[in-house]
């Protein structure tokens, strides 16, 4: 499953396409969205906004089309008039302009909100604050890992709860452990201020470092530019900072990688 770094690229893609540009033909697959289709004719799209795995549509009728991709949902932009791309995928959403045309498919999770519905939309009224929102703070994630609500959780489902910060997911988890040396089993609450400090900036840094630069220079999956998998799908291999084995288990549900000789 994307996570936030790989939704705000996305979206950076789709805004660099449509974004300011008149919309000259809108289609909805589902029933309920069909009588919007002739009031955003004309109108445009404003931003793409990001909170956490769930992408907001701004237009400038001040409507906001909700969707959230989860498993299996993709967005593609072509030349409008083009061919469209051939695929399984179920086509849900088109939002076309002149020139360009953006495509979403395979998501179920699909709504229209008026500004009055966004503000009190039930996913975006539980996601925590966006590791990519660069208001976001180490001081304000720290004060979340030691609130009442998450200071006494282990690691490896906190880092996974779009509640604690929205946008993490498996392989940011795994690399954030990592590179402050810590276990899943781990807890806020157990950690001197040091480690905390750590953490708090290592939760924010290597999203950010992942939405910037992965993949800008080598495909291969264990390279970018400048973000690089440490231990995510490493298990069998050296770890670089201690030469212990990167080792695979489960944790939450989902593998979990790391390096028992030097997260503990």
């Amino acid at each position: 499953m994307p996570e936030g770094p790989e939704i705000r690229r996305a979206a950076d893609n789709l805004e660099a396409a449509v974004k300011g540009k008149p919309l000259t033909e809108v289609w909805f697959a589902f029933e309920q969205l069909k009588p919007y289709e002739s009031q955003l004719i004309g109108q445009s799209v404003t931003q793409l906004e990001t909170r956490g795995k769930a992408l907001l549509t701004h237009f400038s009728n001040g409507l906001t089309l909700y969707s959230h991709n989860q498993l299996y949902g993709v967005w593609r932009v072509v030349d409008t008039g083009g061919n469209i791309p051939q695929t399984s995928r179920v086509l849900r959403v088109r939002l076309q302009t002149q020139d360009k045309t953006i495509l979403l498919y395979s998501a179920s999770d699909i709504e229209m909100l008026t500004p009055e519905q966004l503000a009190i939309h039930p996913f975006l009224q539980r996601v925590g604050p966006d590791v990519l929102d660069l208001r976001l703070t180490p001081d304000d994630v720290k004060a979340r890992l030691l609130s009442p609500r998450f200071c006494n959780r282990q690691f490896s489902g906190l880092l996974l709860d779009q509640a604690f910060l929205a946008g993490l997911g498996n392989y940011l988890r795994v690399e954030i452990l990592w590179q402050v040396g810590l276990t899943g089993q781990h807890k806020a609450s157990q950690l001197a201020d040091e480690q905390l400090d750590a953490l708090a900036h290592a939760l924010l840094d290597i999203p950010r470092l992942s939405y910037n630069t992965r993949g800008l220079a080598d495909e291969n999956k264990h390279h970018g530019a400048l973000f690089r998998f440490k231990v995510f799908h490493r298990d069998g291999e050296a770890c670089e900072r201690c030469g212990g084995t990167i080792e695979k288990t489960m944790l939450s549900s989902r593998p979990f990688y790391w390096c028992p000789g030097c997260q503990h």
